[in-house]
């Protein structure tokens, strides 16, 4: 119950950024880590919220030290900080991201995203998109959550960046439904390398 406080709360402090008015479901949880493994980490999540998927992304194996979370509400990331302290939890705008060192030079196996980027313009979604996989290794994928009927980004959004988004589920048991997209490299093979310069720390 206090977590859905915290949420309508910061709902109705700004909803274009929250957006949910509730955290994400069991269901939901469950369905956005079910291809999360500890081969995995580090892993970077965007938006936790006060923590529904950060718990699954755990009981997927994810050691807790390998996690980095990334929130933008301040309430939020105090909250997330009481309750991970191991993980490492940055107040920052997503978009933000490109440019700076989240794994002491490591790549990230996945990300798992719950920004409403279906309300965000086009340009800021391309911005957070390239951000999230300026940090993924060549065979990891981004995970992204809608409560709309396709993927919140357009197909030419993703062209540009050479991405495809592939559904890998719905459900009805979480409020709003929602459905959940896998985001990948185009042409991208897993045994294939990402070289990238190394990147300054926050």
């Amino acid at each position: 119950m206090t977590d859905i406080v915290s949420f309508l709360r910061a709902w109705i402090a700004d909803p274009l950024r929250v957006a949910a008015v509730a955290p994400s479901s069991p269901a939901l949880a469950d369905l956005m880590t079910t291809e999360i493994k500890p081969t995995s980490a580090p892993v970077l999540e965007l938006g936790p919220g006060t923590g529904a998927l950060t718990r699954a992304l755990l009981a997927r194996g994810v050691p807790e030290d390998k996690l980095v979370l990334v929130e933008y509400s301040a309430e939020f990331a105090r909250l997330l900080e009481r309750r991970f302290p191991a993980a490492r939890v940055l107040l920052m705008d997503a978009a933000k991201l490109g440019e700076v060192d989240l794994f002491n030079g490591e790549r990230a196996g996945a990300v798992v995203s719950s920004l409403p980027l279906a309300l965000m313009p086009p340009d800021r979604v391309q911005t957070i998109l390239e951000a999230g996989f300026r940090h993924l290794r060549a065979d990891g994928a981004f995970y992204q959550f809608t409560y709309g009927p396709r993927f919140p980004a357009s197909r030419a959004v993703l062209e540009r960046l050479g991405l495809q988004a592939t559904r890998t589920g719905r459900t009805f048991a979480n409020v709003p439904p929602a459905a959940v997209y896998r985001i990948r490299r185009r042409g991208r093979k897993p045994s294939q390398r990402q070289d990238r310069p190394p990147l300054p720390r926050p």
